[in-house]
């Protein structure tokens, strides 16, 4: 199929939108389909249109079904369209509606989605290769803290932790760009406040998996998440993961999952913290359980599942021309 792939973050973005439009992309041409990816959709002529975010897509999948009412579009739903938009906003309200499928990353997702929607979704992980764990430093504890800088990651919950731990040997390294000049004020500020805590920024992809395979445990701190990519790549790399207890989080660990902490709270996230550095035998318990879901990050099951979902719509766009 001539497939293209409307995602509203922009080309050399490192954003979680267009990392999954991307890796969409590229299973989409190894299974031989003509593949593009776009910000909106400008009139070309294309078999079907997938869109990632319901509210910043809508206009562009609003466009391609009053011109091809009869053509497929499928609709990816992020973590701010499943736990915010599709709640207040009408225009993702209203793209939920003009999806023939939806995809969420996680099976928790399927619950903030009435009985009729949840019909036409499915499930698809998000998928990352298998990556070499690296032997951790000795004289410190490594925690790091992986995303942009911005409200919905509660991105400082980790550093703010240190001050509740100010004996321990526990070091926080983050990495992202600060969205906002505030964000990059704050991180500094909290720098200047407590050496144990250090922002580098936004790296390339290499230099930050570098980072995340030599840690001791990786910190997911948000509000909200449709599914990280990020506890993806904790997942093949097989670092413990301390997350916040919200939807996005355990759909993607499991509801068992040992390493949780009630989101806001540097509190309870101290005292993870504090337990992994102190209890071996717990941090091997954490990263058991993270390599027991390596099966659902695997890229081969997330290809398969991409091909499933375009067969089922190769289906549909020749039943509706018929």
């Amino acid at each position: 199929m001539r497939i293209l792939i409307v995602t509203p973050a922009a080309p050399g973005s490192r954003q979680g939108n267009r990392n999954t439009a991307l890796r969409w992309a590229r299973h989409l041409r190894a299974l031989g389909h003509v593949t593009q990816l776009a910000l909106d959709w400008d009139g070309r002529d294309c078999e079907l249109l997938i869109a990632l975010h319901a509210r910043r897509s809508h206009a562009a999948m609003k466009a391609w079904k009053s011109t091809h009412p009869q053509r497929p579009l499928v609709l990816v739903l992020t973590g701010t369209d499943l736990y915010r938009d599709i709640r207040s906003d009408a225009d993702a309200r209203a793209s939920l509606g003009l999806a023939d499928r939806m995809v969420v990353l996680q099976p928790l997702g399927l619950d903030e989605l009435g009985a009729a929607q949840r019909a036409k979704t499915s499930v698809i992980f998000q998928s990352q290769r298998a990556l070499r764990r690296q032997t951790p430093p000795r004289s410190f504890f490594l925690v790091t803290v992986i995303g942009h800088l911005r409200e919905e990651k509660d991105p400082f919950r980790a550093a703010l932790a240190l001050a509740q731990l100010p004996q321990s040997a526990i070091r926080v390294v983050q990495l992202g760009q600060a969205m906002t000049a505030e964000m990059g004020q704050q991180a500094r500020a909290l720098m200047r406040a407590e050496p144990r805590y250090r922002w580098l920024g936004e790296l390339d992809h290499a230099g930050a998996m570098r980072w995340l395979a030599r840690s001791h445990a990786m910190v997911i701190s948000s509000r909200m998440e449709g599914g990280a990519h990020v506890v993806s790549e904790a997942i093949a790399a097989g670092v413990p993961v301390i997350a916040s207890a919200i939807p996005g989080n355990i759909g993607l660990l499991g509801a068992d999952y040992p390493g949780y902490y009630p989101y806001a709270d540097e509190a309870a996230l101290a005292a993870q913290l504090a337990r992994a550095q102190r209890d071996p035998d717990w941090l091997a318990e954490l990263q058991a359980a993270v390599i027991a879901r390596r099966h659902e990050v695997d890229p081969a099951a997330e290809r398969a599942a991409i091909a499933r979902l375009i067969a089922e719509m190769s289906q549909y766009s020749d039943l509706r021309a018929k």
